[in-house]
């Protein structure tokens, strides 16, 4: 199940665990990504805190964790390759993954249809 955020986030669940990445509108929002700073594995997020950050070409944005959880893996790909983030936002450029402290919170994330007529908005 992929679900997204307000903030262009998308989460692909499993279960208790999610990968957790930036969409399409948000890269192409930013231009070519040059850098991006990744949370510490271990580290605990409540839903809504900054996780990371994405710098562009033309400016720097944070990346919101979308749920409360543990980061349990980061992507290295991507931050020896930050251009992934825009060449393969829903694949190889995905940010981190997360345990889930509570997989409910995902139900009241934006689905595919919702989250278009948002970015469309």
């Amino acid at each position: 199940m992929i679900k997204y955020t307000e903030d262009h986030e998308w989460l692909q669940i499993d279960g208790d665990t999610a990968v957790v990445g930036i969409t399409h509108h948000a890269q192409d929002a930013l231009g070519d990504v040059v850098f991006v700073d990744l949370p510490e594995v271990g580290k605990s997020f409540a839903a809504k805190e900054v996780a990371g950050v994405v710098e562009s070409v033309k400016a720097a944005a944070d990346v919101y964790m979308p749920v409360d959880g543990e980061i349990t893996e980061v992507n290295e790909e991507l931050r020896g390759d930050p251009s992934l983030a825009n060449t393969d936002p829903l694949g190889k450029g995905w940010f981190f993954k997360v345990k889930l402290s509570n997989p409910a919170q995902a139900e009241a994330l934006l689905d595919e249809t919702a989250y278009k007529q948002f970015s469309a908005g």
